[in-house]
Protein backbone atom coordinates (compact mmCIF):
# COMPACT_ATOMS: atom_id res chain seq x y z
CA UNK A 1 0.00 0.00 0.00
CA UNK A 2 2.42 2.27 0.99
CA UNK A 3 4.65 1.39 -2.35
CA UNK A 4 1.97 2.08 -4.45
CA UNK A 5 0.94 5.69 -2.65
CA UNK A 6 4.49 6.37 -3.39
CA UNK A 7 4.62 5.51 -7.11
CA UNK A 8 1.73 7.79 -7.53
CA UNK A 9 3.58 10.83 -5.88
CA UNK A 10 5.93 9.99 -8.35
CA UNK A 11 3.80 9.71 -10.81
CA UNK A 12 2.22 12.87 -10.29
CA UNK A 13 5.68 14.62 -9.92
CA UNK A 14 6.80 13.09 -13.49
CA UNK A 15 3.55 14.88 -15.04
CA UNK A 16 4.31 18.11 -13.50
CA UNK A 17 7.50 18.06 -14.57
CA UNK A 18 6.82 16.74 -18.14
CA UNK A 19 4.25 19.59 -17.89
CA UNK A 20 6.96 22.54 -17.39
CA UNK A 21 9.99 21.09 -19.32
CA UNK A 22 7.55 20.80 -22.15
CA UNK A 23 6.75 24.43 -21.46
CA UNK A 24 9.93 26.01 -21.22
CA UNK A 25 11.14 24.23 -24.38
CA UNK A 26 8.43 24.08 -26.85
CA UNK A 27 7.65 27.48 -28.77
CA UNK A 28 4.57 29.08 -27.70
CA UNK A 29 2.68 28.07 -30.75
CA UNK A 30 3.12 24.85 -30.32
CA UNK A 31 4.59 22.17 -32.37
CA UNK A 32 3.19 22.21 -36.10
CA UNK A 33 3.05 19.62 -38.56
CA UNK A 34 2.04 21.21 -42.02
CA UNK A 35 -1.12 23.21 -41.41
CA UNK A 36 -1.78 20.87 -38.06
CA UNK A 37 -0.94 21.68 -34.28
CA UNK A 38 0.25 18.20 -32.93
CA UNK A 39 1.28 19.34 -29.86
CA UNK A 40 -0.26 22.68 -27.61
CA UNK A 41 0.76 25.86 -27.38
CA UNK A 42 2.64 26.79 -24.54
CA UNK A 43 1.66 30.45 -23.50
CA UNK A 44 -0.13 31.12 -19.75
CA UNK A 45 -3.47 31.46 -21.62
CA UNK A 46 -3.09 27.61 -23.17
CA UNK A 47 -0.82 26.39 -20.69
CA UNK A 48 -0.37 28.37 -16.89
CA UNK A 49 2.22 27.03 -14.74
CA UNK A 50 1.64 24.07 -12.43
CA UNK A 51 2.22 26.73 -9.37
CA UNK A 52 0.08 29.25 -10.73
CA UNK A 53 -2.88 26.70 -10.66
CA UNK A 54 -2.31 25.38 -7.75
CA UNK A 55 -1.80 28.75 -6.26
CA UNK A 56 -5.13 29.65 -7.41
CA UNK A 57 -6.88 26.74 -5.73
CA UNK A 58 -6.15 29.09 -2.82
CA UNK A 59 -7.70 31.97 -3.71
CA UNK A 60 -11.25 33.10 -3.69
CA UNK A 61 -13.56 31.68 -6.56
CA UNK A 62 -14.64 35.01 -7.90
CA UNK A 63 -14.17 38.63 -7.09
CA UNK A 64 -17.58 38.75 -4.85
CA UNK A 65 -16.90 40.19 -1.34
CA UNK A 66 -16.95 36.76 0.80
CA UNK A 67 -16.51 34.57 -2.31
CA UNK A 68 -15.39 30.99 -0.62
CA UNK A 69 -12.18 29.71 -1.88
CA UNK A 70 -11.59 28.04 -5.14
CA UNK A 71 -10.37 24.57 -3.84
CA UNK A 72 -13.63 24.74 -1.20
CA UNK A 73 -16.09 25.08 -3.83
CA UNK A 74 -14.45 22.46 -6.13
CA UNK A 75 -14.43 19.89 -3.04
CA UNK A 76 -18.06 21.02 -2.77
CA UNK A 77 -18.95 20.01 -5.99
CA UNK A 78 -16.59 16.93 -6.38
CA UNK A 79 -18.66 15.44 -2.81
CA UNK A 80 -21.81 15.64 -4.77
CA UNK A 81 -20.58 14.00 -7.80
CA UNK A 82 -19.01 11.42 -6.04
CA UNK A 83 -22.41 10.58 -3.61
CA UNK A 84 -24.13 10.38 -6.75
CA UNK A 85 -21.60 8.11 -8.85
CA UNK A 86 -21.52 6.01 -5.32
CA UNK A 87 -25.12 5.50 -5.70
CA UNK A 88 -24.53 4.51 -9.64
CA UNK A 89 -21.95 2.11 -8.72
CA UNK A 90 -24.12 0.11 -6.08
CA UNK A 91 -26.86 -0.14 -8.01
CA UNK A 92 -25.17 -1.06 -11.44
CA UNK A 93 -22.90 -3.52 -9.41
CA UNK A 94 -26.26 -5.00 -7.80
CA UNK A 95 -28.02 -5.15 -11.41
CA UNK A 96 -24.58 -6.73 -12.77
CA UNK A 97 -24.16 -9.24 -10.03
CA UNK A 98 -28.01 -10.27 -10.41
CA UNK A 99 -27.65 -10.94 -14.08
CA UNK A 100 -24.43 -13.01 -13.66
CA UNK A 101 -26.09 -15.32 -11.15
CA UNK A 102 -28.98 -15.68 -13.85
CA UNK A 103 -26.79 -16.00 -16.80
CA UNK A 104 -24.52 -18.80 -14.67
CA UNK A 105 -28.26 -20.61 -12.89
CA UNK A 106 -29.61 -20.93 -16.67
CA UNK A 107 -27.81 -21.48 -20.01
CA UNK A 108 -30.77 -19.97 -21.99
CA UNK A 109 -30.56 -16.96 -20.11
CA UNK A 110 -26.61 -16.66 -21.04
CA UNK A 111 -27.60 -16.52 -24.56
CA UNK A 112 -30.28 -14.64 -24.38
CA UNK A 113 -28.92 -11.45 -22.46
CA UNK A 114 -25.15 -11.55 -22.75
CA UNK A 115 -25.20 -10.60 -26.24
CA UNK A 116 -27.99 -7.44 -25.67
CA UNK A 117 -25.61 -6.69 -22.70
CA UNK A 118 -22.77 -6.41 -25.19
CA UNK A 119 -24.81 -4.35 -27.33
CA UNK A 120 -26.52 -2.09 -24.42
CA UNK A 121 -22.48 -0.44 -24.52
CA UNK A 122 -22.68 0.48 -27.90
CA UNK A 123 -25.59 3.74 -27.25
CA UNK A 124 -23.63 6.68 -27.12
CA UNK A 125 -23.94 8.01 -23.52
CA UNK A 126 -24.06 11.49 -24.61
CA UNK A 127 -26.91 11.36 -26.48
CA UNK A 128 -29.07 8.85 -24.11
CA UNK A 129 -28.38 10.87 -20.94
CA UNK A 130 -30.90 13.68 -22.39
CA UNK A 131 -33.80 10.65 -22.50
CA UNK A 132 -33.02 10.05 -19.45
CA UNK A 133 -33.90 13.10 -17.31
CA UNK A 134 -36.53 14.02 -20.22
CA UNK A 135 -38.26 10.20 -19.05
CA UNK A 136 -37.28 10.71 -15.38
CA UNK A 137 -39.10 14.16 -15.41
CA UNK A 138 -42.39 12.65 -16.18
CA UNK A 139 -42.15 10.34 -13.35
CA UNK A 140 -44.41 11.53 -10.16
CA UNK A 141 -45.70 9.13 -7.58
CA UNK A 142 -48.19 10.82 -5.11
CA UNK A 143 -46.22 13.96 -3.77
CA UNK A 144 -42.70 12.59 -5.28
CA UNK A 145 -41.13 13.90 -8.09
CA UNK A 146 -38.29 12.27 -9.74
CA UNK A 147 -34.89 14.59 -8.41
CA UNK A 148 -31.93 15.50 -11.30
CA UNK A 149 -29.58 13.84 -9.50
CA UNK A 150 -31.13 9.86 -10.15
CA UNK A 151 -30.92 10.68 -13.58
CA UNK A 152 -27.31 10.94 -13.28
CA UNK A 153 -27.23 8.03 -10.88
CA UNK A 154 -28.86 6.04 -13.58
CA UNK A 155 -26.58 7.15 -16.13
CA UNK A 156 -24.09 6.37 -13.85
CA UNK A 157 -25.27 2.46 -12.81
CA UNK A 158 -25.77 2.10 -17.12
CA UNK A 159 -21.82 2.15 -17.25
CA UNK A 160 -21.01 0.47 -14.77
CA UNK A 161 -23.30 -2.47 -14.14
CA UNK A 162 -21.63 -3.95 -17.88
CA UNK A 163 -18.26 -5.10 -16.44
CA UNK A 164 -19.97 -6.28 -13.36
CA UNK A 165 -22.06 -8.57 -15.37
CA UNK A 166 -19.30 -10.11 -17.54
CA UNK A 167 -16.82 -10.19 -15.33
CA UNK A 168 -18.90 -11.88 -12.52
CA UNK A 169 -20.54 -14.64 -14.88
CA UNK A 170 -16.64 -15.35 -16.27
CA UNK A 171 -15.40 -15.81 -12.29
CA UNK A 172 -18.39 -18.13 -11.89
CA UNK A 173 -18.09 -20.19 -14.50
CA UNK A 174 -13.81 -20.88 -13.60
CA UNK A 175 -14.76 -22.70 -10.71
CA UNK A 176 -12.55 -26.31 -11.07
CA UNK A 177 -14.71 -29.18 -11.77
CA UNK A 178 -13.41 -31.06 -9.07
CA UNK A 179 -14.66 -28.46 -6.20
CA UNK A 180 -18.28 -28.54 -7.93
CA UNK A 181 -18.08 -32.21 -8.24
CA UNK A 182 -17.15 -32.41 -4.68
CA UNK A 183 -20.47 -30.28 -3.29
CA UNK A 184 -22.54 -32.45 -5.65
CA UNK A 185 -21.13 -36.09 -3.85
CA UNK A 186 -22.07 -33.54 -0.73
CA UNK A 187 -25.79 -33.68 -1.95
CA UNK A 188 -25.24 -29.57 -2.18
CA UNK A 189 -28.11 -27.72 -3.20
CA UNK A 190 -27.00 -24.65 -6.34
CA UNK A 191 -27.07 -22.31 -4.04
CA UNK A 192 -24.53 -23.88 -1.01
CA UNK A 193 -22.78 -24.43 -4.08
CA UNK A 194 -22.52 -20.95 -5.56
CA UNK A 195 -21.80 -19.22 -1.99
CA UNK A 196 -19.19 -21.92 -0.82
CA UNK A 197 -17.62 -22.37 -4.01
CA UNK A 198 -18.65 -20.11 -6.84
CA UNK A 199 -18.57 -17.24 -5.13
CA UNK A 200 -15.19 -17.25 -3.70
CA UNK A 201 -13.75 -18.35 -6.92
CA UNK A 202 -15.10 -15.39 -8.62
CA UNK A 203 -13.67 -12.81 -6.43
CA UNK A 204 -10.27 -12.74 -8.43
CA UNK A 205 -12.20 -11.80 -11.80
CA UNK A 206 -15.26 -9.69 -9.73
CA UNK A 207 -12.52 -7.09 -8.47
CA UNK A 208 -10.99 -6.15 -11.83
CA UNK A 209 -14.31 -5.85 -13.16
CA UNK A 210 -15.39 -3.70 -9.88
CA UNK A 211 -12.69 -1.11 -10.50
CA UNK A 212 -13.75 -0.85 -14.61
CA UNK A 213 -17.13 -0.32 -12.94
CA UNK A 214 -16.36 2.66 -10.31
CA UNK A 215 -14.60 4.05 -13.34
CA UNK A 216 -17.30 3.72 -15.51
CA UNK A 217 -19.77 5.00 -12.39
CA UNK A 218 -17.47 8.48 -12.59
CA UNK A 219 -17.55 8.91 -16.31
CA UNK A 220 -20.92 8.30 -16.70
CA UNK A 221 -21.74 10.96 -13.45
CA UNK A 222 -19.14 13.12 -15.17
CA UNK A 223 -20.82 13.15 -18.17
CA UNK A 224 -24.37 12.87 -17.99
CA UNK A 225 -23.62 16.13 -15.55
CA UNK A 226 -22.75 18.03 -18.64
CA UNK A 227 -25.53 16.34 -20.76
CA UNK A 228 -28.44 17.21 -18.87
CA UNK A 229 -27.25 20.67 -17.44
CA UNK A 230 -26.81 19.14 -13.32
CA UNK A 231 -25.23 21.92 -12.22
CA UNK A 232 -24.43 20.90 -8.95
CA UNK A 233 -21.69 17.78 -9.96
CA UNK A 234 -18.31 18.45 -11.44
CA UNK A 235 -18.91 17.81 -14.64
CA UNK A 236 -21.45 21.17 -14.89
CA UNK A 237 -18.34 23.22 -13.16
CA UNK A 238 -16.08 22.00 -15.74
CA UNK A 239 -18.02 23.72 -18.58
CA UNK A 240 -18.74 27.01 -16.65
CA UNK A 241 -15.39 27.32 -15.80
CA UNK A 242 -13.69 26.30 -19.28
CA UNK A 243 -16.09 29.19 -20.47
CA UNK A 244 -13.90 31.51 -17.97
CA UNK A 245 -10.86 30.43 -19.31
CA UNK A 246 -9.86 33.72 -21.71
CA UNK A 247 -10.01 35.99 -18.90
CA UNK A 248 -8.72 33.63 -16.11
CA UNK A 249 -7.34 30.87 -16.99
CA UNK A 250 -5.75 28.52 -14.13
CA UNK A 251 -9.07 28.63 -12.83
CA UNK A 252 -10.03 26.13 -15.57
CA UNK A 253 -7.85 23.97 -14.13
CA UNK A 254 -9.52 23.18 -11.14
CA UNK A 255 -12.77 21.12 -11.79
CA UNK A 256 -10.64 19.19 -13.17
CA UNK A 257 -8.18 18.34 -10.41
CA UNK A 258 -11.50 17.96 -8.77
CA UNK A 259 -12.57 15.18 -11.41
CA UNK A 260 -8.68 13.34 -11.11
CA UNK A 261 -9.71 13.19 -7.31
CA UNK A 262 -12.59 11.96 -7.91
CA UNK A 263 -11.29 9.30 -9.91
CA UNK A 264 -8.90 8.12 -7.38
CA UNK A 265 -11.47 8.16 -3.96
CA UNK A 266 -13.34 5.88 -6.62
CA UNK A 267 -10.08 3.61 -7.18
CA UNK A 268 -9.07 3.79 -3.44
CA UNK A 269 -12.26 2.88 -2.76
CA UNK A 270 -12.37 -0.69 -4.36
CA UNK A 271 -8.41 -1.19 -3.56
CA UNK A 272 -9.92 -1.14 0.31
CA UNK A 273 -12.07 -3.35 -0.79
CA UNK A 274 -9.54 -5.94 -2.59
CA UNK A 275 -7.98 -6.00 1.08
CA UNK A 276 -11.11 -6.90 2.75
CA UNK A 277 -11.28 -9.96 -0.08
CA UNK A 278 -7.76 -10.39 -0.06
CA UNK A 279 -8.03 -14.24 1.39
CA UNK A 280 -9.43 -14.84 -1.96
CA UNK A 281 -7.24 -12.97 -4.92
CA UNK A 282 -4.97 -15.60 -5.46
CA UNK A 283 -4.54 -16.34 -9.34
CA UNK A 284 -6.09 -12.41 -9.50
CA UNK A 285 -7.10 -12.02 -13.52
CA UNK A 286 -5.09 -9.11 -14.74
Amino acid sequence: MLRAAVLGVLGLLAVAGAWEGYKALAPEDGVVVGDNRVLPRTTDLAMPHVWDMLQRLGEPVSSLRGAAPLWQVVADAVLVSLKVAAAGWVAGTAIGLLLALLMARLRLAEWGLLPWIVLSQTVPLIAFAPMVRSWGSRIEIGGWEWPAWMSVALIASYLAFFPVAVGALRGLQSTDRVHTELMHSYDAGWWATMRRVRLPAAVPHLLPALRLGAAGAVVGTVVAEVSIVYPDGIGRMLVTFAGQASGDPEKAWAPIFGAIVLGLVAGGFIALLGLLLRTYRRGEAP
